[in-house]
């Protein structure tokens, strides 16, 4: 009989292949007396002398293969080898209980990993997965033991594990590994990142009913729902065979798209754009068509590293991306740190709250040496291509006056030190905060741009931390009071004659995007792999006629109301 197992639908695609079924046991080293406790210190040390090795080894793959900040995932892999408080705690134990290398490391990572699968911060307690990585290797080599090598496997599958490590994902052969499945993890894991980046379904949460999956058993699965059958009937098989027919064939008439402008089916002309972390995100954006790179996340060049990035190496990255976009719109932003994304470099002081601390531009006007190396790096960039420099998490419009002043200060001492500084940057601002978006008529006489950051403004609307599973249910796109703010915002800046972006999840959104257009969105920027499903859906639409049903949507009492309404005319025909 079919067993239907549910999770996470964490890189969409559908598989169906035999299982290879990974980490069906948990070895648990035996405490032994060490007669030597020295000798015993020296195997820990050799071991993780061959730990290091082997992660410097899949680092310089993964570098090859999927660019620099996938590989920085292994960088803190080596950190953690080179970290006192794990590396002397163990050695101590070792000497100061007389027990055998293997023990001492189990304990100590265990009380490492339970310590951080306690904290509130999601991307601390993820690093518990880089401990059980990192000490697993140690262990395998101390033993004596190979750790499962997925590069090696020849048939096709589908692979199951309680989890994947980055190192066995990154290690997966992809002539044959259809997809993977996991009992823990999460659409932020590394695991499911990396799964992303290599285009792998992969369906992660599975559960406990992933524990009972037998070696060989044919799977179903459908990582565009995360469902996951095993051994299915033959009707079931059949029909999943035609659905991944469809979501191929889906996926090949997508790609006529990719040349193709970005208008209504009455005319009207929008840009859509590419959100990007990272210089090999560029391609991919090109790839789909990308008329503009809509937002540069910078923070990516700062984290995975020990050091802040120079102005000669942050100079470097914004030419080659303002180069390869040869004269089309690239949108900038300022450093963006804080909240969920740290850098242990910086000893910031811990927060209460994060979210609302000292966090993106408020960090920056903190640590203006920080600051203004960036801004100097993207002047001398400038004059490489069409760049627009946008700064973050702008509350009050004393924050944008700061940062623009910081920004002709250095740009006054460049040109006079004879520099060459392009004479059209654009200088715009994030709207994530109400307060910015219900002051924007203000800020409209001061920015050149706006880009509604949909994923914070959300958030900070609702008064519901996004990350928080209890409350996500809060997370509310078309919710009218979103609505409203956006329009506020698009009118005031229209008012201006300014333009106005969205560079949150919402741009992508195929129910937000009739709303949007109907609004007066001038830029939709969007995953790179979201540009095609949201070309098309906007050639299909009259403009003319969602601006009424923009208006009409406003008026409506909530969330579902309106995904209804916007369900109902488009199944109605209104469309072109």
């Amino acid at each position: 009989m079919t067993r239907k197992i549910e999770g996470i639908a964490a890189s969409s695609g559908i598989a169906i292949a035999r299982a290879v079924v990974l980490n069906a046991e948990t070895y648990v080293p035996v405490r032994s007396p060490a007669e030597e406790p020295e000798r015993e210190v020296e195997r820990f040390r050799a071991a993780v002398r061959q730990a290091q090795g082997e992660i410097e080894r899949i680092r310089a793959s993964v570098e090859e293969k999927l660019g620099a900040e996938k590989a920085a995932i292994f960088e803190g892999h080596l950190l953690i080898l080179e970290d006192p408080d794990l590396i002397e705690t163990v050695e101590g134990q070792i000497r100061e209980e007389a027990v055998n290398a293997e023990y001492a490391l189990h304990e100590v990572a265990q009380t490492f990993i339970e310590a951080l699968g306690q904290l509130e911060d999601e991307a601390l307690r993820e690093r518990a997965a880089d401990v059980r990585d990192v000490s697993g290797r140690i262990l395998n080599a101390l033993r004596g033991v190979q750790g499962g090598d997925l590069s090696q496997l020849a048939e096709e599958c589908v692979v199951v594990a309680s989890d994947l490590t980055p190192s066995d994902t990154a290690q997966l052969n992809l002539a044959v590994v259809r997809g993977f499945v996991t009992e823990i993890g999460s659409r932020t894991s590394h695991s499911a990142i990396m799964a992303r980046s290599l285009d792998v379904p992969a369906i992660v949460g599975a559960g406990a009913g992933v524990r009972g999956i037998p070696a060989g058993a044919i799977l179903v699965m459908d990582a565009t729902e995360g469902v996951l059958l095993v051994d299915p009937s033959p009707e079931e098989l059949a029909a999943y065979t035609e659905k991944k027919a469809q979501y191929d064939r889906r996926q090949a008439e997508l790609r006529q798209w990719a040349k193709r402008a970005s208008v209504s089916s009455d005319g009207h002309r929008v840009e859509i754009a590419a959100n990007i972390g990272k210089l090999e995100d560029v391609q991919k954006a090109l790839d789909n068509g990308a008329e503009a790179i809509g937002l540069f996340r910078t923070e990516f060049l700062y984290m995975g590293r020990s050091e802040l990035p120079t102005e000669e190496e942050q100079f470097q990255s914004y030419k080659y991306v303002l180069e390869k976009m040869a004269g089309k719109p690239v949108v900038i932003r300022t450093l963006d740190i804080g909240g969920d994304k740290e850098l242990p470099y910086l000893d910031l002081p811990k927060e209460s709250n994060p979210f609302l601390g000292q966090r993106a531009l408020r960090l920056c006007l903190e640590r203006q040496d920080v600051f203004r190396a960036q801004l100097r790096a993207l002047l001398r960039a400038s004059r490489y291509g069409n760049l627009k420099i946008m700064f973050p998490m702008i509350a009050v419009l004393e924050e944008l006056l700061e940062a623009k002043r910081i920004l002709e200060e250095e740009k006054t001492q460049l040109v006079a030190s004879g520099v060459e500084v392009s004479e059209t940057i654009e200088v715009g601002m994030m709207i994530e905060v109400p307060s910015a978006a219900v002051s924007a008529d203000l800020f409209a006489k001061e920015a050149d741009f706006f880009s509604i950051g949909t994923n914070d403004l959300i958030q900070y609307t609702m008064a519901a931390d996004r990350m928080n599973e209890t409350v996500s249910y809060l997370y509310q796109p078309c919710h009218p009071s979103i609505l409203r703010l956006i329009r506020h915002v698009i009118d005031a800046a229209r008012a201006e004659g300014k333009w106005v972006g969205v560079c949150g999840e919402m741009a992508g959104d195929l129910t937000a995007i009739p709303l949007l257009l109907g609004l007066g969105l001038h830029e939709f920027s969007m995953s790179a792999g979201s540009i095609l499903p949201a070309r098309e859906r906007i050639g299909s639409l009259s403009h003319g006629d969602w601006q009424s049903l923009s208006r009409q949507a406003l008026s409506l009492r909530g969330h579902r109301e309106v995904q209804s309404f916007v369900q109902q005319q488009l199944e109605g025909g209104i469309h072109a």
